[in-house]
């Protein structure tokens, strides 16, 4: 081989070496970013005045997929812990599970929240396992097609219910926390078309303070019919704020239909406000997060000035 050619092989050996480098640091970053958990807090002026009968704000805590896997417990402690802010409710949009032995370390995290008011819909993966999938097929926006593996979502749930959380899933609820009246209801997953929004359809109960609406995945075609109905707010989670973002958190993909500007946080659908969280967690099968760290959020609902 002549002196030219072993330069060139030099030189693609030193750029492929400096890609396998670049690339393992960055794994290791996003592996170390999945226990950084954030709390987001949100004041929202959404309650009529004298709604909340001089009680200054409806504490809303909104936490949604935390794929648990057992041994998780910086996870457990973390999400245990905010219990501290004393939320008046608490919202769970589903995703609970990554393993089928996950479901008494979930009980384990949520279980002081279980002592409050609480409402849930699921995801997909609270009904079936997570799979290895190609990486690639989720950057082109290629919709997985699920194990089919059955979790033990019956016997959370029953937990849930147990405790007093109410399940949304096509089911419209009312009921009072506090001074405030909420007229709520939720549907499943719309992701893997598993949601039916005529079982619950029509507007919400006018007489009460605060109407919310529960679905997992935040797919524009449910989250329309909720705001034609007259819905003040939407929860959801499933984009995990896009997981794998560019600097600024700018997601790549939404993994749903709703656009890259809206995969997190609080922003209007039409006349209707949507909350889509980031998660607590990720598929065992992809453990890394950039520029988009778990979180849960806690929304501060207050009175519109006069």
């Amino acid at each position: 081989m002549n002196t030219s050619a072993k330069r060139v092989l030099g030189n693609v050996a030193a750029v492929v070496g400096a890609g396998a480098a670049t690339g393992a640091g960055l794994a290791a970053w996003g592996h170390s970013e999945l226990t950084k958990f954030e709390l987001k807090q949100i004041d929202l002026p959404l309650l009529a005045p004298g709604a909340l009968r001089g009680a200054g704000e409806f504490k809303l805590l909104h936490v949604s997929d935390l794929h648990m896997i057992p041994g998780q417990q910086t996870k457990i402690a973390w999400v245990s812990a905010l219990d501290a802010l004393q939320p008046d409710l608490v919202v769970n949009t589903g995703d609970n599970l990554s393993d089928e032995r996950s479901v008494p370390d979930v009980l384990r995290a949520l279980g002081p929240l279980l002592k409050r008011p609480g409402m849930f819909v699921f995801g997909t993966n609270d009904y079936w396992a997570p799979r290895l999938a190609n990486p690639f097929g989720y950057l082109v926006g290629r919709k997985r097609v699920p194990s089919y593996i059955d979790l033990p979502w019956r016997d959370m749930r029953a937990a849930f219910i147990e405790h007093g959380w109410r399940d949304a899933t096509h089911t419209r609820h009312e009921f009072q926390v506090g001074p405030v009246r909420i007229a709520a209801a939720g549907v499943d997953d719309p992701h893997h078309d598993l949601d039916d929004y005529d079982e619950i359809a029509g507007p919400p109960n006018r007489d009460s303070d605060l109407s919310l609406a529960l679905l997992h995945t935040p797919e524009p075609r449910v989250l329309g019919r909720f705001a034609e109905d007259g819905y003040q707010l939407s929860l959801s989670g499933h984009t995990h704020g896009g997981q794998i973002c560019l600097p600024g958190g700018r997601a790549l993909v939404t993994n749903c239909g709703i656009d890259r500007r809206r995969v997190a946080g609080l922003h209007e659908f039409g006349p209707m406000l949507m909350h889509v969280s980031t998660g607590l967690g990720t598929s065992k099968y992809a453990p890394a997060r950039l520029f988009c760290r778990p979180s849960a959020t806690l929304l501060r609902i207050m009175e519109r000035p006069e």
